[in-house]
């Protein structure tokens, strides 16, 4: 019979293969928690021996979803994993400051013209807004017909 792994065996099998947030964490690990298993030192360990850490799961997913989404879906992706609001927040901040770069690409890679009409651009522009761009982002590069 196979030996089942302990608890930090599992936490750093899961480390090993990507950053997590200790919330995220914890959720996965709560299904193996044996009675003489206690977690929530396991986690204050990890994040003690910097093998856990919220700030560097929050640049690390950050900089994955910059690539698709905006400063706003950023913050809320982050929350939803378990940061707090404040941490969510300032790391979405530096997604701010190549929103509009960001944004171009995206579209261009979606779009590749200019929309012709108001119908067009209204789509663009709510494409836009669905991945989580600023307004101000958004009509820097959508430009629709009698504009520039």
């Amino acid at each position: 019979m196979k030996k089942q792994p302990t608890l930090r065996e599992r936490a750093l099998r899961l480390l090993a293969r990507r950053e997590h947030s200790r919330v995220e964490l914890g959720r996965k690990l709560t299904a193996h928690v044996r009675p003489e298993d206690d977690l929530d030192s396991l986690l204050e360990d990890l994040s003690r021996r910097k093998l856990l850490s919220d700030e560097r799961y929050a640049e690390s997913r950050a900089h994955a979803l910059s690539r698709k989404y905006g400063a706003a879906r950023i913050a809320h992706e982050l929350r939803a994993k378990g940061l707090d609001k404040g941490l969510a927040e300032q790391t979405a901040k530096a997604a701010r400051a190549t929103e509009v770069e960001r944004a171009r690409e995206i579209w261009r890679r979606k779009f590749r013209v200019a929309p012709r009409t108001r119908e067009e651009r209204a789509r663009q522009m709510r494409f836009l807004q669905s991945r989580g761009f600023s307004f101000d982002a958004i009509r820097a590069v959508v430009v629709g017909p009698g504009e520039d």
